[in-house]
């Protein structure tokens, strides 16, 4: 038998669960697999987005929602709940942060062999890796990930302009449009500061913002790499370092200098703060496949993350150069430009100021000037807001 806390607890969440807005993600996701991971940073909307699902879908079986760090299963396990759950006509599961429950892997496993007609959606960190548990979870679960919001997503929640995503070909054609709004760039400066974590809206903005930096560099990433303390405190020193410099081409040994580790384990914390959300890795295309080519730079993650630590006052031409990183990358593979800044396909971006001009890009036969503080664009000059709106 279920224990009612459990129940209790579902109900007074989900109260305070809105519903009038979706992020980019709920439309992708598909919701009949039997099992489901949604990952991503701390603070990107995943608990609210599957605690919207089951309250639309209600109606259509018997649902509970848990979240894997209840005082429940400090004495109870996981698979032990699906089982008494299935046994009362159980047919959706949601668990929350998933990575907060010892065994996770092992006991999903158990339960997606043992009741197949069982819904389980899970979420977790970014940092959770489905095939370095304890039981591989690659071929079962349908995996997600899930980033912050975008500045079409900032639109539509904090100020109620509802417009549709659009392509990059579409982007670069001039066709983004947003006639409610006649003069978009205050909004945009509005995003660039706060507007990635949707929790911006509880207000409190920096003070939660430091709570999740701490959380993520102190928590979720030693539980998966097993850090010990003085390993964290050289993690959050790199991260101190990087947040100065970013963008920057990363110097290995220098950066081992600096913090006081074995070059060898650079590329290691490297890997783990990009996991995690709190920086991103440009790479070139050496790789031949998406994601393994050699990194050429390394941003702080998103705009609103490095305004926090930078002190409030980012490097205007960095904070460009990481919006357009962090807005393409959700639907693009992009890599570093020999000539430029970026390159997506066919196309090489050079990211500035509202007087950028194009002679870098002379003889390039794709070439998109991306300029920053204009409202429209003409030609091959195109408004670095309107990246805002690919996802």
């Amino acid at each position: 038998m279920i224990d009612i806390s459990l129940y209790h607890y579902m109900t007074e969440v989900l109260k305070k669960t809105p519903t009038t807005f979706h992020r980019y993600l709920y439309s992708r996701i598909n919701w009949d697999s039997r099992l489901i991971g949604i990952v991503g940073p701390r603070g990107v909307g995943k608990s609210t987005m599957i605690q919207q699902h089951l309250l639309s879908h209600s109606a259509e079986g018997l649902y509970l929602y848990v979240s894997a760090d209840h005082m429940y299963f400090s004495s109870h396990h996981l698979v032990h709940l699906a089982d008494d759950f299935v046994k009362e006509g159980g047919t959706h599961l949601y668990i929350d942060e998933v990575h907060k429950y010892s065994g996770w892997s092992r006991e999903l496993k158990q339960i997606y062999d043992t009741h197949p007609d069982l819904h389980v959606i899970f979420t977790g960190s970014s940092i959770l890796d489905i095939q370095r548990g304890e039981a591989d979870l690659s071929r079962r679960a349908l995996m997600y990930s899930m980033q912050g919001l975008s500045f079409r997503e900032y639109l539509e929640m904090h100020h109620h302009v509802i417009s549709p995503a659009y392509t990059l070909d579409e982007i670069i054609s001039h066709k983004v449009d947003l006639p409610s709004i006649a003069h978009p760039l205050p909004l945009f400066r509005a995003y660039l500061k706060s507007g990635y974590y949707p929790f911006a809206v509880e207000g409190d903005f920096e003070q939660r913002m430091m709570q999740v930096v701490s959380q993520t560099v102190e928590s979720d990433i030693p539980q998966y790499a097993d850090m010990k303390i003085s390993t964290t405190r050289k993690l959050k020193r790199m991260l101190s370092i990087i947040s100065s410099l970013a963008p920057y081409k990363p110097n290995v040994t220098k950066l081992a200098e600096e913090i006081g580790v074995s070059k060898n384990n650079i590329p290691d914390y490297l890997y783990y703060l990009e996991r995690a959300g709190m920086i991103g890795q440009l790479r070139d295309d050496t790789g031949g496949m998406r994601g393994l080519g050699k990194v050429e730079k390394v941003y702080i993650d998103n705009p609103s993350l490095m305004t926090i630590l930078s002190g409030g006052t980012p490097d205007i031409g960095n904070l460009r150069e990481t919006f357009f990183y962090n807005q393409l990358r959700v639907n693009n593979d992009i890599i570093s430009s020999r000539i430029s800044d970026f390159t997506i396909g066919t196309y090489t971006f050079e990211v500035g100021g509202h007087k950028k001009g194009s002679k870098q890009l002379e003889g390039t036969p794709h070439g998109i000037v991306v300029r920053d503080d204009i409202e429209t664009g003409h030609g091959i000059f195109v408004p670095l807001w309107h990246f805002g709106f690919n996802y």
